[in-house]
């Protein structure tokens, strides 16, 4: 083998490393560049977007619960909402509404069927109702627990296989999911935080469930018997096969004896159809008295008076006071009715075991004008009405209700009187004024009659039972009533309570002129 001298094999290294030195002379050096990372909001924007989508669409696919209530089958659902609240829909009939809490789901039970085994066993075995509100108790418990489940797993399979598909990252979807779990955890602690077991006590039906007062229990018994209220609608439950049978008709409560039922009308404007209406409302919740606010007429001529004819058939005492369309000749023509009671300057007078006492609006505006002074006078109305009742209150006839037309004149009245009714705005309300008096305003019984077409949806026909013991002569519970306006056949009943009235609470001091 031949030998490489040292010296050339040298000279080959370094003419080697000269050739690689000048190989990276010439190559061009790499270029520095900053390339911007995303800003975090947007992703954790973006992130949350994609939970709450997910969440919700897993909800509509899996997250319900059918279980047996009683004798019914039902389908438990958590939905998202922006109130929270519970509602019962109890198909075709309506529905039944409860602001059980308030978080970002809403608990709906759906009534599907009637088991006709079960509920012929309860009809065979009529001893086993006593024992069917503690199963009803027990099966809601179990099936909103399996709803609870059966929601987890839900929000967070929607909310991972959503994350899976839009970041194709596992670690990513892993992340929705537990975000979609620690949302649902944190609206079921809200939800428990706010859980209002009193709900019941207010109630709101809508549909054929409308037409069905007395489905809530009388006042009285609503406050002072509790645990009765909870049997019956434990009995309620095993006759729903009535309920479909019947419709409107549904079983009735007998009224307490110690209640007085008060329909509060107002603003009537000439509506033919509010007769029937009213007729309605005195004969199914079994009215006392019926208080109209005014503005009976829409331009209180005489020609207008036969309009007010079906008063006298209605069958019970009819208090009213003349609204800024009546006019003082149908206020004549009213006094000439046998049913009819008209108030006006201060006038007390008891009727239906209720002492009354209204003054009419000062003002007669048919055309809708405002006239000069309109606050003034209708103020300078309410004192008056005010001095009439401290004059009534010093005679030992202290006045229990007082009617108005203008709630601005009922303001005078503040602490003169338990409670005061009026009307004119043609939308209802409720509240209680510095003084301890309640004033309670009600909306259009007319739909606001001919105006309901002047806007984009006609106006409701509405209307009030108030619930009035007769001992004390205090309001008890009031039912509102909302009618669908022209073309509309929406039907609404809610039930309000006094707080004063709410099981557990400390009556507050009375008005002068309230009853012990």
């Amino acid at each position: 083998m031949a030998r490489v001298p040292v010296a050339a094999l040298n000279r080959l290294r370094r003419t080697q490393h000269a050739l690689i030195r000048q190989y990276r002379a010439r190559r061009p050096r790499p270029t520095v560049e900053l390339v911007p990372q995303p800003h975090p909001w947007p992703r954790a924007l973006g992130l949350v977007m994609v939970v709450i989508v997910g969440a919700w669409l897993g909800l509509l696919i899996v997250g319900n619960v059918r279980t047996q209530v009683g004798p019914m089958d039902t389908t438990m659902t958590l939905r998202p909402s922006l109130t929270g609240g519970t509602k019962i829909n109890v198909s075709p009939l309506g529905a039944l509404s409860l602001d059980s809490h308030h978080a970002p789901v809403r608990l709906d039970v759906n009534v599907d069927q009637l088991d006709p085994e079960r509920s012929q066993a309860l009809v065979d075995h009529p001893e086993r109702i006593a024992g069917l509100q503690d199963e009803v108790a027990r099966d809601v418990e179990h099936g909103t627990l399996d709803l609870a489940v059966r929601s987890c797993t839900a929000v967070v399979l929607g909310a991972t296989t959503l994350g899976l598909a839009v970041y194709r990252r596992p670690r990513r979807a892993l992340a929705a999911g537990g975000l979609a779990l620690t949302l649902l955890a944190a609206s079921g602690a809200t939800a428990y935080a706010t859980w209002n077991p009193k709900s019941i006590l207010e109630p709101k039906f809508s549909g054929l469930l409308s037409s069905a007062p007395s489905l809530v229990g009388n006042a009285r018994n609503i406050v002072t018997e509790f645990d009765v209220y909870q049997q019956e609608l434990a009995r309620l439950v095993t006759n729903v096969t009535k309920l479909y049978d019947v419709t409107s008709t549904l079983p009735a409560y007998q009224p307490d004896p110690a209640t007085i039922r008060v329909l509060h009308v107002s603003d009537i404007h000439l509506n033919p159809a509010s007769w029937k209406i009213i007729a309605s409302l005195v004969e199914q919740y079994k009215v006392n008295v019926i208080v109209d606010t005014g503005d009976t007429m829409d331009h209180g001529t005489t020609a207008e008076n036969g309009f007010l004819d079906p008063i006298a058939d209605l069958g019970v005492p009819y208090v009213w006071v003349r609204g800024n369309h009546d006019s003082l000749a149908t206020q004549r023509y009213l006094e000439r009715m046998k049913n009819v009671h008209v108030l006006d300057e201060g006038r007390a007078e008891t009727v239906a075991g209720v002492r009354f006492a209204g003054i009419g609006d000062p003002q007669f505006t048919p055309d809708r004008s405002t006239a000069p002074g309109a606050d003034n006078a209708e103020e300078l109305a309410g004192d008056q009405l005010a001095s009439a009742l401290r004059d009534q209150q010093a005679a030992g006839t202290p006045v229990d209700i007082a009617l108005v037309h203008e709630p601005s004149a009922a303001r005078q009245t503040d602490g003169e009187v338990p409670l005061v009714l009026a009307g004119h705005l043609h939308h209802e309300g409720t509240e209680v004024m510095k003084h301890g008096t309640r004033l309670r305003i009600e909306g259009s019984t007319g739909g606001s009659g001919l105006r309901a077409v002047e806007g984009k949806y006609p106006d409701p026909i509405e209307a009030s039972i108030l619930y009035v013991d007769r001992d004390t002569r205090r309001l008890q519970a009031w039912d509102e009533i909302k009618l669908g306006g022209l073309g509309l056949t929406t039907a609404e009943v809610s039930r309000h309570l006094p707080k004063e009235n709410l099981p557990g609470a400390t009556r507050p001091p009375s008005p002068s002129g309230s009853a012990p």
